[in-house]
């Protein structure tokens, strides 16, 4: 492998794991939202020092995959179920690596970083077929209808993490967490030497620590509640707050991955139950705002950060430092099968129906900067693409 090529790999790592290369870069979320009828939505964000290739694909059932774990057998398998996706083409043989997707019955899967991952050894038989588990987003969305079924095949089907780079370099650094229709969620994680296939109860996820680590610390905010609590009288004296928001005074306020996760429960499970799916997608978009990064709002050495800030634009005025910004932001309708997409160029949300696509017989690909540009019917986009 040249030198060329074996960075251009990290550079999909990067794309891929929201430049999970280093612990100044991490900072992708993802939660589920309920509406007054239990209806689910998922959004997500993906966060970058740079902007890459994004492609949104379309999916038909009938589509052959083939996924390789290092020498093993190549595991071969057929979709069963369309999807649309937002992924980037492995800059080795062009495939899409899906980083979030949602398929016909509702499945969804968002891949997120975790540079802590470490799977098991492989002591599996070389002439066994092996899931890479960069592969997961296809997989999953191919086959499966709910996270009850996920959950079975993995207890089936062997998964490796796959390096990205030659002499065992760089063990895929992600991990990934999946809902469906009806709003469970589940979290797949490769972390101390085994595969962890955890419920999620609460639908929420970022990156390290482990997800459990996220849960258990959560019990050291059980004083979060959304009522304003804005007099306090004492001796006497009546102490009023000027105006009302005192309820989230005690929320995380740091961007890092511990922060976002308590943030990100918070503003799922408080903010006002939509009555309708327009709505919920509505809120959903107002909550994911809280999410959102600016350029400029935290900045790392270009040179002692991580490999990849060494390509990434840099601040305006300031060479020598990187931006870690929300490249984009997802919303997911699981019962209309609906994703929608803002870039950070853009203000308005772009929107591909699954419903509108099943006329398609072939797999489709844009450009998310072309259509995010362009102002469109994303469905649209899809069904004109050749």
């Amino acid at each position: 492998m040249t030198r060329q090529s074996a960075f251009r790999r990290v550079v999909l790592a990067a794309a891929l794991g929201c430049m999970a290369l280093a612990p100044a870069a991490q900072a992708c979320t993802s939660l589920l939202y309920r509406d007054m009828n239990g209806g689910a939505y998922a959004g997500r964000t993906m966060e970058l020092p740079m902007e890459l290739p994004y492609k949104v694909s379309y999916i038909p059932t009938g589509t052959t995959f083939g996924s390789q774990a290092d020498q093993h057998h190549v595991l071969d398998f057929t979709a069963r179920h369309a999807f649309v996706s937002i992924g980037v083409p492995d800059p080795v043989n062009g495939e899409i690596k899906v980083a979030e997707g949602v398929n016909d019955q509702g499945l969804t899967f968002a891949l997120l970083a975790f540079a802590s991952t470490e799977g098991p050894a492989d002591m599996i038989k070389k002439t066994q077929a092996v899931l890479s588990a960069i592969d997961l987003g296809a997989w999953t969305l191919a086959q499966f209808g709910t996270v009850a079924e996920v959950k079975d095949a993995l207890e089936e089907q062997p998964v490796l993490v796959t390096a990205l780079l030659p002499l065992g370099l760089l063990k895929t650094p992600f991990h990934y967490t999946l809902h469906d229709a009806t709003g469970k969620s589940l979290v797949i994680e490769f972390a101390d030497g085994k595969q962890n296939v955890l419920d999620n109860p609460l639908g929420v996820m970022t990156n390290g620590p482990e997800f459990s680590w996220h849960m258990t610390n959560l019990n050291n905010y059980t004083f979060l509640s959304n009522k304003d609590h804005s007099k306090l009288e004492l001796n006497g004296v009546t102490f009023a707050q000027p105006d009302s928001g005192i309820a989230t005074v005690a929320l995380p306020a740091s961007n890092t991955s511990v922060g976002r996760f308590v943030r990100a429960v918070y503003y799922s499970q408080f903010a006002e139950k939509a009555k309708d799916a327009d709505s919920a997608i509505t809120t959903l978009a107002h909550v994911m705002n809280n999410f959102d990064r600016p350029r400029g709002i935290t900045e790392d050495d270009r040179f002692k950060e991580s490999l990849v800030n060494i390509t990434a634009p840099g601040v305006n005025g300031d060479w020598l430092y990187t931006s870690e910004y929300t490249s984009w932001t997802s919303l997911i309708d699981l019962q209309r099968r609906q994703l929608y997409v803002r870039t950070y160029a853009g203000i308005n949300y772009v929107r591909f129906d699954l419903a509108q696509l099943a006329s398609i017989k072939q797999v489709r690909h844009v450009d998310l900067k072309d259509v995010a540009a362009s102002l469109a019917d994303g469905s649209a986009a899809l069904l004109a693409a050749s």
